[in-house]
């Protein structure tokens, strides 16, 4: 994850539609304990409470989150450290995240609900959940 080729070609424009993946340093389960699973929850919420980004869909796995946001104001750098450094002080437990983010800007002919979908069936290909809307630390704008 923390690949100086992750930066090669991202574009960081507001108003455009991005699925965002971060790692936990390590792979550590951290967010497998349901209080460090809000805690994410809440630092995702925050950044959209700051006027960063508007959550489309999201899913906090036991060592990674997924992101499908767009981003409102700034750049996506500016956005993952604030999601980063709000989560780490609120869990306060050391280094929580590996370095750099994986992006990939949602096409204007791709589908939103599409890729909310993938996101929040994660946890079923994972085998924490038999079907969408069970796992507890998943949520989406849209009812699929």
């Amino acid at each position: 994850m923390s690949s100086p080729r992750l930066r090669q070609g991202r574009v960081s424009e507001t108003g455009y539609v991005y699925i965002l993946t971060t790692v936990v340093d390590g792979r550590r389960r951290l967010f497998d304990d349901p209080v460090n699973a809000e805690v994410v929850i809440d630092a995702l919420r925050h950044v959209e409470r700051c006027g960063r980004s508007r959550s489309m869909a999201w899913v906090v796995m036991p060592d990674h989150v997924h992101w499908l946001m767009e981003l409102r104001r700034g750049t996506l750098a500016t956005c993952m450290n604030v999601f980063k450094s709000y989560s780490s002080r609120k869990l306060g437990v050391g280094k929580i995240w590996q370095l750099g983010y994986y992006d990939h800007a949602v096409r204007t002919d791709e589908s939103l609900e599409h890729a909310a979908r993938y996101i929040i069936a994660n946890p079923l290909r994972a085998g924490l959940a038999e079907n969408i809307g069970e796992y507890p630390y998943a949520w989406c704008r849209w009812d699929l």
